[in-house]
């Protein structure tokens, strides 16, 4: 640029209408940026001042005593305006020696006219020049974005733009990819890297899994220094952080530079992701096989995994099926190439997530399911808290576009090792996932399961309706007959541990109506069918009601049932 962005109060003085203005005090703060002018002749200025204004005035809110004029300037000097300016005449003769000193100490420029000066002028001249500079840089602006974006399209594209991110803003980058090595621009020594490397360090330990990248940039200082912190990604996740080391403030140019050089990146990484995740999805057509059984050659899983075979098969893992519940009733035209690229973007979005979370996924897609062979490569935490964490995150990208608005129900199953056991895991997370209904739990891991992990393995067509039919016939028929909801009141009543007070709130029922049904269960059932025998045999008899059919113990949401 040959050109400079920020409008001072050096070059403002050098201007016709200064000529005859002399600086009484703050003299060292000539370089102070002004980013308007104001005509305030008031000092009730509460709400007028935003900061870097040149402040123009006769002098006649100021003439009334000295405290006033210094509590005038104070407050000035407290919301950062750029300079005050007094034309001396009718009413301000002097400047009195108090606002001197108190100009010097804050470095804050006092500024006189000694003759009469048309402050429409000064306002007029002074703005065109900052309008005309912010529409020079917004050209200078759009330019660059317009090269970092074609660099991205050539061969090292991100390397180039960050040589033209320095070169433009007169800084040091530093990239630094959280998979990857460092890169400086210009080169520095190792000596020089050293100090800069610890910073980001500090900075990561203390950002980590809090900054996102669409958030605004950080400001730090460093050796005397300015460093902007801009982190690198896309799909709610970061992938690098860009570090732009300032050696003057910081202006809005060079934030905006460094914003568009961080999207443009990003953009190139995430086609690089989309490459990639084309690749795998194509390799990964094994997974299918595998969690289906129709691998069992050691020797070609080997072949399949690569070299760290020996590695991955040691590493704990979990089969993870995640159904995307009406896939056609999402907002988009359902042909089927739309509703592959929307399978394919969850894909992209969930390895994304996946890794953030320290898991390796294999993924395969069939219709509307993913299956993810999520292998954990961190032991030092609690994997199914990460895996639950992931899982949510998965779930709750709203601001993706294409993905904000689908459904996920997801069943998990155990942990294991060894990958010829991921047909077990598979089952399991088809089971988990087939209890939807009755926990209407939008995430349910194998374990939560419960005495259903049985029922699950007893439905036959008949041992179940049998066991059913023998501790809860009575109920059925009662309900089926007279239109009652006795098999409801029984299931909420011992999920509570028998407490009539909050099987009556859940069941948004008055207690007299309670103990009615009780009474009537209590008919029904026999006055034993609290005993502990059959309290256990009843409560799966009401489970595997509930397997069978999950409508009919739906418990209410608001309105009172009928007796």
């Amino acid at each position: 640029m040959d050109w400079e962005l920020v409008f001072t109060i050096r070059e403002a003085l050098k201007r016709p209408l200064f000529a005859d203005a002399a600086v009484v005090g703050g003299a060292t703060g000539l370089d102070r940026a002004i980013r308007w002018v104001h005509v305030l002749e008031s000092a009730s200025v509460e709400s007028l001042i935003h900061g870097q204004e040149m402040i123009l005035t006769t002098g006649i809110g100021m003439s009334v005593d000295l405290p006033s004029s210094l509590e005038f300037l104070e407050y000035l000097i407290q919301k950062n305006a750029a300079c005050l300016c007094i034309e001396l005449g009718t009413y301000f003769n002097s400047v009195p020696e108090e606002l001197i000193a108190l100009a010097n100490q804050h470095d804050f420029p006092l500024i006189v006219f000694n003759r009469t000066v048309r402050f429409v002028d000064i306002t007029l001249d002074l703005h065109s020049l900052i309008i005309n500079r912010h529409h020079r840089m917004l050209e200078e602006l759009e330019s660059i974005s317009r090269e970092f974006h074609r660099l991205t399209l050539t061969s090292q594209g991100t390397v180039k733009v960050l040589q033209l991110l320095s070169k433009s803003t007169r800084t040091q980058i530093l990239y630094m990819q959280l998979q990857g090595k460092p890169q400086f621009f210009p080169a520095l020594s190792p000596e020089e890297q050293g100090p800069l490397l610890r910073f980001f360090s500090a900075f990561y330990e203390e950002m980590e899994g809090v900054h996102q990248p669409d958030a605004a940039p950080i400001f730090r200082e460093f050796g005397g220094k300015t460093v902007v912190l801009k982190p690198v990604g896309a799909l709610d996740q970061t992938w690098a952080y860009l570090l732009m080391v300032c050696p003057h403030k910081p202006q809005e140019f060079d934030c905006l530079l460094l914003d568009s050089a961080s999207l443009s990146i990003a953009q190139e990484l995430l086609r690089t992701r989309y490459m990639e995740e084309r690749k795998l999805f194509s390799e990964n057509l094994w997974v299918d096989e595998l969690i289906n059984g129709r691998i069992d050659d050691e020797n070609r899983l080997k072949s399949l995994i690569g070299p760290d075979f020996g590695i991955v098969n040691e590493l704990p893992y979990r089969v993870c099926l995640i159904e995307i519940e009406n896939p056609r009733n999402v907002k988009w035209n359902s042909s089927e190439n739309e509703w592959e690229s929307i399978t394919f973007h969850l894909s992209l979005v969930l390895r994304s997530i996946f890794e953030k979370y320290l898991f390796r996924p294999l993924i395969t897609l069939k219709n509307n399911r993913l299956t993810v062979i999520a292998l954990d490569i961190q032991s030092k935490s609690p994997g199914r808290t990460r895996l639950q964490q992931a899982l949510e995150a998965l779930q709750n990208i709203r601001s993706d576009e294409k993905l904000k608005d689908l459904q996920l129900m997801i069943g998990v199953g155990k942990s294991h090792t060894q990958l010829k056991k991921a047909p077990s895991g598979y089952r399991e997370a088809v089971q988990a996932l087939s209890l939807y209904p009755c926990h209407q739990k939008a995430i349910l891991f194998y374990e939560e399961l419960g005495v259903f992990q049985l029922l699950l393995n007893l439905n036959d067509g008949k041992t179940l309706q049998n066991f059913i039919r023998t501790y809860l016939g009575p109920l059925i028929d009662h309900d089926q007959q007279k239109g009652s909801e006795l098999l409801l009141t029984l299931r909420v009543y011992l999920d509570h541990d028998g407490s009539k007070q909050i099987a009556a709130k859940k069941l948004f029922i008055v207690r007299q109506s309670l103990y009615y049904r009780l009474d009537k269960i209590t008919e029904l059932l026999g006055e034993d069918f609290m005993s502990p025998e059959n309290r256990i045999s009843i409560q799966v008899a009401l489970r595997a009601y509930q397997f069978l059919y999950p409508e009919k113990l739906t418990v209410p949401s608001s309105r009172s049932l009928p007796l």
